[in-house]
């Protein structure tokens, strides 16, 4: 590939994946909206530009193949941030995208998009949607966006529903832990997958306690490999009785299907900022 773009590179998950996105294209293009990100890897340039005007995401992604887009608000907020930030800059991208003619978005969905489904229902991924905040509302705006974008005009996207991509530190995680090594394979095969059309998938790792069913995104080649399972002794035993009648627990969205809407989410999930440095 010649030309890949990446959105969101100053973000904690973004940091993770420059570097192995900067070695499958001759030129990655890094953007967010900070002054910088660091020392760049062989083969990045850093451009610092504002997903909500499209005249931006014209001048980042002419000439690129792909575009992986990760930049956006990743928290619950106030609803004109939210559409702003992951509803009108995710427009931007898409309409970018094909007036650059770019193949296809690889897309950092969420599992915010389904997170009032519960635990229990082991949900697959024609679950409908069922948003627990007004982040994630705006991921299923933008997983519709995706799929109009494929069967009007052609674009590719593979939407990753992701969960709880930091430090398995919390009961919760240890059903919904994606480790940074899984995140980055789940990348990987969505860019280097022949085809993909349309399609969702569950980021999430081969986790035993797993609160989905992500069977039917075999076709993308994703393996996860890592397990919350070696963390949940520790975490268990740190961990006092759960309320069994409390939607923080009972749903897959965890405390975001509680919050007040406008309010944190990540706030009460103990997130650390582990995030790479070049």
């Amino acid at each position: 590939m010649k030309k890949l773009v990446l959105t969101g590179a100053a973000g904690r998950l973004g940091s993770y994946l420059r570097e192995p996105l900067s070695k499958m294209c001759e030129e990655l293009v890094s953007t967010d909206i900070a002054d910088d990100i660091g020392k760049l890897y062989d083969g990045e340039t850093y451009m610092k530009a504002d997903l909500s005007s499209l005249d931006a995401m014209l001048e980042v992604l002419a000439g690129a193949e792909m575009v992986v887009h990760f930049g956006a608000i990743g928290d619950e907020a106030p609803w004109d941030d939210i559409l702003q930030s992951n509803i009108i800059g995710a427009y931007n991208v898409w309409e970018a995208a094909y007036r650059c003619g770019v193949k296809r978005v690889v897309y950092a969905s969420s599992v915010h998009a389904v997170g009032m489904h519960k635990k229990t229902d082991t949900i697959g991924l024609d679950a409908p949607h069922r948003p627990d905040t007004y982040y994630g509302l705006a991921k299923c705006f933008c997983e519709d966006l995706a799929s109009l974008y494929w069967d009007k005009r052609g674009i590719e996207a593979v939407c990753m529903r992701i969960f709880s991509c930091a430090q398995a530190n919390n009961a919760r995680s240890i059903g919904t832990w994606l480790s940074y090594d899984d995140l980055i394979h789940l990348v990987e095969r969505s860019i280097d997958s022949p085809v993909v059309g349309f399609s969702v998938v569950y980021g999430i790792s081969d986790n035993d306690r797993a609160v989905v069913d992500n069977t039917k995104a075999g076709h993308l080649g994703y393996r996860p490999k890592d397990n919350a399972e070696v963390f949940a002794k520790e975490v268990f035993a740190d961990t006092p009785p759960l309320d069994n009648k409390d939607l923080a627990n009972l749903c897959i969205g965890g405390p975001f299907a509680t919050v007040e809407l406008g309010n944190s989410g990540v706030a009460s999930l103990g997130v650390v900022d582990d995030r790479k440095e070049t």
